[in-house]
């Protein structure tokens, strides 16, 4: 017995990525898991008895995923920026603060920033690390700065 990709993952979807998300703990991951679930079902060229069949078969592919997503290097070795935070040195708090907001602006922002003061790239060698235009890496910048400077005058506001 067969089912259609498109019935069972109507039918079955919310409880796979419930599965999923109890065992990653990770809402991206677990829509990954349930996804790549009803990839393998389609892939495969396995007769199933009936539908409880399947769907016993489509949680055990889940759960399994969700156990190997569990266990990838990138899961076991990433950091909490915090955690991270505490294995760098600083010269000085002001440095480490700095370091810490510029952290946390957007990725877009954050990665020209990084390359331009902390790696010393000009903006030549960011935009064709980036694929990016000299121009567009040169907004990067001073809009990155520019967010830089509103959070950390409202940082140092907030300690008057």
């Amino acid at each position: 017995m067969r089912q259609s990709v498109q019935e069972l993952f109507e039918k079955y979807q919310d409880n796979l990525y419930i599965i999923a998300f109890n065992v990653c703990k990770n809402a991206e991951d677990a829509k990954d898991v349930v996804q790549d679930t009803f990839i393998q079902y389609y892939s495969a060229k396995k007769e199933f008895d009936d539908e409880q069949h399947i769907r016993a078969w489509l949680i055990r592919v889940a759960i399994n995923k969700a156990k190997n997503m569990n266990n990838t290097f990138w899961r076991r070795n990433k950091m909490s920026l915090e955690d991270y935070m505490e294995t760098l040195a600083f010269e000085t708090p002001a440095s480490e603060e700095l370091f810490e907001t510029v952290m946390h602006l957007p990725e877009k922002y954050r990665i020209v920033i990084h390359l331009f003061y902390y790696e010393d790239y000009t903006v030549h060698e960011i935009a064709d690390i980036l694929k990016l235009s000299e121009s567009n890496v040169k907004v990067r910048l001073s809009r990155g700065r520019s967010l830089l400077k509103e959070k950390l005058q409202e940082e140092w506001e907030d300690d008057e």
